[in-house]
């Protein structure tokens, strides 16, 4: 993390420009190739590592095509409308083709071990909320408690199971990226309090199945976006659930209520519903006054790092017109809810966070023994020391003008 705070919403650490540059030389010169975002090309590259056979392994028709026209479309609309630097572009080129890779792996490990994307899994508990609206700070608390389960930020966004008799290395290759990550954005940690092995959102997953919600935040693509929006989710959900299954099998954790986060969820909660129907929900509410300023700057902290022309003003727009759609869906889905549910409230918690939390663990029927709270205890004071509360100061302390920059 760097000890020079972020001097504007759009800043870049000097990395960023040096990377850019060296990469336009050596495509200049003939040393390297530029990346394509043909999805024929990352279906050649994916294919490299892994067998062709893997992209039905455990999938339906549907979701194999579902898979097929989200890369079309994504791809279409980061050559039309996302405006890619040098070091956007590869390292677009280069998560596709990751996600690709993962897929056809995933599908053909189903194909020998049908077992793991059918284990049964406990209901689990569903964290719901805005982008910026606290749903991490109590997705952490309750995935804390010793009854509970939760994803690894290293199993979401790595997430094909090690071998039987293989070490499992994802940590140290989840370690090694945000290690690289951080280098080239000084701020990232202000922003989100990441860990290889830390309880995370299973945001990955969702990218695994292209989702555009991972990746309207690094990419201006709205058509993407907009299409996405409106089709049905089901076919991303289904992987998602085999992704679940397969890794409570593998952790053995699958007989405990896993404690799940994405603020995507609040777009698409009837489909997940469809998935869990004897999931418990808690939602997460904070000011939107707060959560638009915060939302900005997380939004313009990852597209200045891959786009020429990232406005703040756009992004504020976009912003404030996502806000509105998960509320709305949001609202609409919980108002036909009959299962247990919840609020947590972002001031609450900071005025009074085991007071919340017990309020929450009632309305949902859950114990909260002595043991859950020691590990609440002990989480809480770790996330006080860790460098993400910056986030708040610097997004305050951007003024006005800049964010309507």
């Amino acid at each position: 993390m760097s000890r020079r705070p972020r001097p504007h919403p759009l800043a870049r650490g000097p990395l960023v420009g040096r990377l850019d540059r060296l990469l336009d030389r050596l495509w200049s010169t003939g040393m390297a190739h530029r990346p394509s975002l043909d999805p024929a090309v990352l279906w050649a590259k994916g294919l490299r590592q892994a067998p062709a056979v893997g992209e039905t392994g455990g999938r339906a028709d549907a979701e194999v095509s579902d898979f097929r026209e989200r890369l079309v479309r994504l791809t279409t609309a980061l050559e039309a409308e996302a405006d890619l630097s040098n070091l956007g572009r590869t390292i677009a080129h280069g998560q596709l083709v990751r996600v690709l890779r993962q897929r056809l792996q995933l599908g053909a490990r189903w194909l020998e071990r049908p077992d793991l994307p059918a284990t049964p899994v406990a209901a689990p508990i569903i964290v719901v909320g805005q982008m910026r609206g606290g749903t991490t700070r109590v997705h952490r608390l309750l995935a804390a408690d010793p009854a509970h389960a939760a994803t690894r930020f290293c199993d979401s966004w790595h997430a094909v199971p090690p071998r039987p008799g293989h070490p499992d290395l994802r940590p140290l290759w989840s370690g090694l990226s945000l290690a690289f990550a951080r280098r080239l954005d000084p701020w990232l940690d202000t922003i989100h309090p990441f860990g290889a092995t830390r309880p995370d959102e299973e945001l990955g997953w969702l990218a695994a199945a292209l989702d555009h919600c991972a990746y309207e935040a690094q990419w201006r693509i709205p058509s993407y976006s907009l299409w996405s929006e409106e089709r049905d989710p089901a076919p991303v959900y289904a992987e998602f659930a085999r992704l679940l299954a397969t890794d409570a099998a593998m952790r053995g954790n699958a007989h405990l209520p896993r404690v799940l986060k994405v603020p995507q969820f609040a777009e698409d909660l009837p489909a997940l519903l469809d998935r869990f129907p004897q999931a418990k929900v808690l939602v997460a509410r904070r000011n939107h006054d707060d959560v638009v300023p915060s939302a900005v700057s997380l939004v313009a902290n990852q597209m200045a790092l891959q786009s020429h022309s990232a406005c703040l003003t756009g992004i504020e727009a976009e912003c404030r017109r996502k806000i509105a759609l998960r509320e709305q869906r949001m609202a609409q889905a919980l108002a036909g809810f009959t299962g247990p549910l919840a609020e947590v409230d972002f001031a609450a918690l900071d005025a009074d966070w085991e007071g919340e939390m017990t309020r929450a663990y009632h309305a949902l029927g859950l114990p909260l023994t002595p043991a859950a709270l020691t590990a609440m205890r002990a989480e809480q004071g770790r996330a006080t020391r860790q460098p993400h509360h910056a986030h708040k100061a610097a997004y305050r302390g951007f003024s006005r003008r800049s964010l309507r920059a």
